[in-house]
């Protein structure tokens, strides 16, 4: 029987276990977006998982969506994170670098140059975005036109162009948690008529298209795609989301893709199931079905549910995850009040069990 522990090849790339460090917003980028030695000491820290997936990258200015997150569109951001990924690979962990371009969610006293959110259509977020002047109500996006699109997608592949030369072992594309890509694939986030929404299969186009263009820049073995149905955060609404996400992995299938993340919602078990007939490759599962992730959920792995499981706030507390789950704990407690902004605390303080 396969469990969490052993091995697994990754489209080529050989991984030491079956863990993996979820993406995890942490707000703590350095001046213009960059990597900073306290991220290096992060995901060292966390190195012997079998991969780990950083926080979301924007590909872009306008993708940001939060204060203080990193970019991968710059040559100052690409340096700083050479550093993580050399620290990484020499405590023999492999990492991706997830792409997150945050599309309505953020504001604009975030963004330079009187810049604004864009989305696929002019539809405001419920709820605020904190930001370094305090809480902002969500604004209307700005509605992409088909060029902007475009670009936006060349982006997307310029930014894992980028990526591999900072060193990362490949990109995950963010298509969940109502960002850009999942504002396309949602009913109420989309409501375009042109070849962007108006079907199932229009609305996947925009994650297909961006998809292909990195996998065109970095090839498909260093490509992942993490997607949430059903997922309610940012505003999200996907009532009945089984026939957008047949229709988007149908179209992925082919391309070979390094792996799909799926973060499952509590009733979303049945479509998981169903998804991982249609995908051939990797399975990489993010259990949400009795709350967060925790250790007991390892064993998707053993009943083949899935191949690989990502770990989030357990990850974040316990930068040795995978000995402490092999050991059966004790597990550090996560502190909420942390997870975002700030220093030390919280972030690279947490104690292995070697301490």
């Amino acid at each position: 029987m396969t469990t969490v522990f052993d091995p697994i090849d990754l489209s080529g790339i050989q991984l030491a276990n079956r863990i993996a460090l979820a993406p995890m917003t942490r707000s703590r980028a350095g001046e213009g977006g960059t990597a900073t030695d306290l991220t290096v000491e992060y995901y060292t820290q966390r190195a012997s998982a079998g991969l780990l997936i950083t926080e979301g990258v924007q590909p872009s200015v306008v993708g940001q969506g939060y204060p203080s997150t990193p970019g991968l569109h710059s040559a100052e951001q690409v340096a700083s994170w050479r550093k993580v990924t050399d620290s990484v690979h020499a405590a023999g962990g492999r990492i991706f670098a997830q792409i997150m371009h945050a599309g309505r969610i953020g504001h604009p006293v975030l963004l330079p140059d009187g810049l604004s959110p864009v989305g696929p259509s002019p539809v405001t977020a419920p709820g605020q975005v904190y930001t370094h002047v305090g809480p902002k109500d969500f604004v209307e996006p700005r509605e992409l036109s088909d060029s902007e699109i475009r670009a936006t997608i060349a982006d997307f592949a310029a930014a894992a162009r980028n990526a591999v030369e900072a060193g990362f072992d490949g990109v995950e594309l963010h298509g969940a948690n109502g960002y850009l890509i999942h504002q396309f694939l949602a009913p109420n986030t989309n409501l375009r008529t042109d070849g962007w929404g108006g079907s199932d299969q229009a609305r996947v186009r925009f994650a297909v298209e961006v998809t292909k263009a990195v996998v065109a820049e970095i090839g498909a073995a260093r490509t992942g795609l993490r997607i949430s149905p059903g997922n309610p955060y940012n505003g999200i609404e996907e009532p009945e989301p089984d026939a957008v996400y047949h229709a988007l992995v149908a179209e992925l299938e082919p391309l070979g893709l390094a792996y799909l993340h799926v973060l499952e919602q509590a009733d979303g078990r049945e479509l998981t199931l169903a998804l991982r007939k249609k995908f051939t490759g990797t399975l990489v599962i993010n259990v949400f079905s009795e709350g967060p992730t925790g250790p007991e959920h390892h064993t998707v792995i053993d009943d083949g549910i899935a191949d690989v499981i990502s770990y989030g706030a357990l990850f974040l507390a316990n930068p040795d995850l995978p000995a402490r789950l092999k050991a059966g704990g004790p597990f550090n407690t996560p502190d909420p009040s942390t997870f975002f902004g700030g220093g030390v605390k919280g972030y690279t303080d947490y104690p292995a069990l070697t301490d």
